[in-house]
C-alpha cells in the first residue's frame, strides 16, 4: 500500500530537519573547538568560560534530535537508505556531543593553567588547526553524501595520531628541563589529549557517511582496505 502524498511529504520534512539539526548541532561543536583553542592560545578565561557554558546548547539539540530519531523510527518504519541515514545520524549526535564535552574539557584545562601557561603551545596550535580541518571535512561530507571527502577524513587521522605523539614527546622535554613546567604541561598534554579524541570521533563521522551511502561498516576495518574496497565498487559501477 502507498502512502498518500501528504504522508511522504512529512515524511521528508522530517528526515530534511533530521539532517539540518545534526549540523546545526555540528556547527556549534565547530564553535566551541575553534574557541577551546583561541583561550589556550590567547589566555582568555573569559572564552573559556563561554565554551564550557555553551555546551549546554550541544547536548539540548542532542536531546531533541535523539527524541525525532526515535519518533521517525516507530511511526515511520524506514528502510533501505533512509534507515541507513537516521542510523548514521543517531552514531552521529553521539559524536558531536563528546566532541562538545572534549572542547569544554580543553577550556577548563585553561582555566586550571592560567596561572602557569605552557610553552609549547605553537605545537598545540598546528595540531588545533589540523583537527578542526577533519571535523570540518567530515561534517561537509556527512552533508553532501561525499565517500571521497569522508574517506580523505578516514586516512589523515593517522596524522593527528603522529602529531599528538610528537606534543607528547616535546612537552615531555620541557618538563624535564624545567620542573616548574611540569604541572602546566601535564594540564596541556591532556587538552592535546582531547584534541586527538575529537579527530578520532570526527574519524568515526566519516566512517559513518561510508555507512549511509553505501552499507557498508568500516569501523572495525583495516581503513586501507576499505579504501580499496570502496575504489572496486566505484570502478564496478
Amino acid at each position: 500500500m502507498t502512502a498518500a502524498p501528504h504522508t511522504m511529504k512529512k515524511y521528508e520534512e522530517e528526515l530534511d530537519q533530521l539532517k539540518q539539526q545534526v549540523l546545526q548541532m555540528g556547527g556549534l561543536v565547530e564553535r566551541a573547538i575553534d574557541q577551546a583553542i583561541r583561550c589556550t592560545m590567547e589566555q582568555d578565561s573569559d572564552l573559556a568560560q563561554t565554551t564550557i557554558e555553551g555546551d549546554a546548547a550541544i547536548n539540548a539539540i542532542e536531546v531533541q534530535s535523539d527524541e525525532l530519531m526515535k519518533a521517525m523510527l516507530v511511526r515511520r518504519q524506514p528502510a533501505a537508505g533512509d534507515l541507513r541515514l537516521i542510523v548514521a545520524s543517531i552514531k552521529v549526535v553521539t559524536d558531536l556531543e563528546r566532541m562538545g564535552d572534549l572542547a569544554a574539557g580543553i577550556a577548563e584545562g585553561m582555566l586550571r593553567s592560567l596561572e602557569h601557561p605552557p610553552k609549547n603551545v605553537s605545537s598545540f596550535a598546528l595540531m588545533g588547526e589540523k583537527v578542526k580541518r577533519q571535523v570540518n571535512k567530515a561534517l561537509d561530507a556527512f552533508s553532501r553524501g561525499d565517500i571521497e571527502l569522508a574517506m580523505e577524513v578516514i586516512e589523515n587521522d593517522e596524522h593527528i595520531d603522529q602529531l599528538h605523539k610528537s606534543m607528547y614527546r616535546e612537552t615531555l622535554t620541557y618538563m624535564m628541563e624545567d620542573p616548574r613546567q611540569i604541572s602546566s604541561s601535564i594540564v596541556l598534554s591532556n587538552m592535546a589529549k582531547n584534541l586527538e579524541r575529537i579527530a578520532d570521533h570526527a574519524t568515526n563521522i566519516a566512517e559513518m557517511v561510508v555507512y549511509m551511502i553505501r552499507g557498508h561498516d568500516i569501523r572495525h576495518v583495516d581503513h586501507a582496505a576499505a579504501a580499496r574496497m570502496i575504489r572496486e565498487e566505484k570502478r564496478g559501477h
